[in-house]
């Protein structure tokens, strides 16, 4: 079973030059409290993968202003200013992936393939570098799967199983990144006793620990 601990203990694994996996979309589903947690400790270094840069005072966004964020792999920066002029003077190192892309690599990494294939950005500045393969005629990208040492997600519910259920759009990229960080932390509002099998989306086997919300 996961170990129920708190935001700040949370941030304090989260060590200079990590790897992070940061769930949400434009900070819905995003793991605000621990997020909070690791802009006051002072966290830097972070290469973080995520869908979006959320705001500058919501979510993911919080860490960009305060400049704890070296690199990042995301698909998506246009309601973040801050973390655009960043990348502008060259202050941050990004990896632009269409999204379905960086969500299929993700996904990659936890079900243990070696890659995607895939025609999207092909003929673009994404093929750059990147291993070409043609089957039945059609030519396709090679994706190489994306892994982290942990993962930040948020859900509506756990059972003392770790089981997990989201809230409506919360569920975005969180259960993918459950399964793909060597660990995974969940912020949810509320610890169960049990949850009805056929609701439960995140299975307990991918969480090693739980904090539970405060507010």
């Amino acid at each position: 079973m996961p170990k129920i601990i708190n935001s700040k203990e949370a941030a304090a694994m989260i060590r200079p030059n990590s790897r992070v996996m940061f769930g949400g979309f434009l900070a819905v589903g995003a793991a605000d409290e621990i997020i909070d947690a690791i802009v006051e400790a002072g966290t830097t270094g972070l290469h973080a993968i995520i869908i979006a840069s959320d705001y500058e005072n919501r979510g993911f966004g919080k860490l960009v202003v305060k400049n704890q964020i070296k690199s990042a792999q995301a698909s998506h920066f246009g309601t973040n200013k801050t973390i655009q002029a960043q990348m502008n003077a060259g202050e941050i190192e990004v990896e632009m992936i269409p999204q379905g892309t960086l969500m299929e690599r993700v996904r990659a990494k936890g079900a243990g393939l070696g890659g995607i294939l895939t025609p999207t950005g092909l003929g673009t500045i994404v093929e750059k570098d990147k291993e070409k393969f043609t089957i039945a005629g059609k030519e396709y990208l090679l994706e190489k799967p994306i892994s982290a040492d942990f993962a930040l997600i948020r859900a509506a519910k756990a059972d003392k199983y770790g089981n997990l259920v989201y809230n409506k759009t919360a569920r975005n990229s969180n259960p993918i990144m459950a399964m793909s960080a060597d660990i995974t932390i969940a912020e949810v509002d509320e610890i169960v006793e049990e949850l009805d099998p056929e609701e439960i989306v995140t299975p307990g086997i991918f969480i090693d620990y739980i904090v539970v919300r405060k507010v």
